[in-house]
């Protein structure tokens, strides 16, 4: 290991993301038909794992009460943070992971703010997309009915709660969304920085980023549109307070996963600035 490498072990986590930039950044582009339906498959993951997630609850709530629900949540929970796995090893395009990489793209001006924005414009749409095709053969089928559906719902009221609630409502959502995507790209950080080197740790690098969010209450912004898409075709929503609680929470998302991970980590390992400063105090 170099002494450049010791200051600055980050170094491949920085050159795994620029890489996977560019890859994107030519898919929404050239691909973007392709790039859509990689986003299109996060969606849908996404709705059959949340799904599940809250027919576990349903099960535990239907058997028992008190520690059993707790435990529910827990085991719901860990379920849900396979989600992450299968869209990280499906090649799939999930918004929140992308918030970071072009973050970190924009930092070394790899990429532009439009190209930035067309990345994720074109993977929310996808994800998108996926959650509504999930949401139709929920509304097709019995899948969300009885105490799944009322488990559901109970997590669409509470969400609606915190924009209703006003300013104190809004800083509570917000805040939950940044420790969200701080913690499912702080698993893509660990993922992408080459020191994990089996797909078994990886796995459970990010179930439990994810087991950490669902479990504790944190807000993912593509997880609540599907929730909102699949409870609004069955039970219909407030179409207001659903946009607002997304509004707040994408850029909650952004600001955990594309700065307190992406900037912070791309100024932490940019090994040409800093030591070009370090030395210039040195001749100082």
């Amino acid at each position: 290991m170099t002494a450049e490498d010791r200051l600055f072990p980050g170094s491949t986590f920085i050159s795994t993301v620029l890489d996977a930039l560019e890859t994107k950044t030519a898919m929404s582009g050239q691909l973007a038909r392709v790039y859509i339906m990689r986003a299109a498959m996060a969606g849908a993951l996404i709705g059959v794992m949340y799904l599940t997630y809250y027919a576990v609850l349903a099960g535990f709530a239907e058997v028992g009460d008190g520690d059993l629900i707790a435990i529910g949540r827990m085991v719901g929970a860990a379920v849900f943070g396979f989600a992450l796995v299968f869209i990280y090893y499906s090649k799939s395009e999930l918004l929140t992971s992308n918030m970071m990489i072009v973050a970190i793209g924009a930092y070394y001006r790899r990429t532009t703010p439009l190209r930035s924005l067309r990345i994720l414009l074109y993977c929310y749409a996808g994800n998108v997309m996926g959650g509504l095709a999930v949401a139709l053969m929920v509304a097709a089928s019995t899948l969300a009915d009885g105490a799944v559906g009322d488990q559901m719902q109970m997590s669409v009221d509470h969400k609606l709660d915190y924009v209703a609630g006003g300013v104190g409502g809004w800083s509570d959502l917000f805040m939950r969304a940044v420790l969200c995507n701080f913690m499912i790209n702080l698993a893509m950080l660990l993922v992408y920085n080459g020191r994990i080197r089996d797909d078994l740790t990886s796995a459970v690098t990010m179930v439990m980023s994810v087991f950490v969010f669902a479990f504790v209450g944190f807000e993912h912004s593509v997880a609540n549109t599907v929730l909102f898409t699949i409870m609004g075709l069955s039970n219909g929503i407030d179409v207001g307070l659903a946009l607002g609680n997304v509004g707040i929470v994408l850029l909650g998302n952004f600001v955990g996963g594309g700065l307190l991970i992406g900037w912070y980590y791309a100024y932490a390992n940019d090994a040409q600035r800093l030591m070009r400063k370090r030395s210039g105090d040195t001749e100082a």
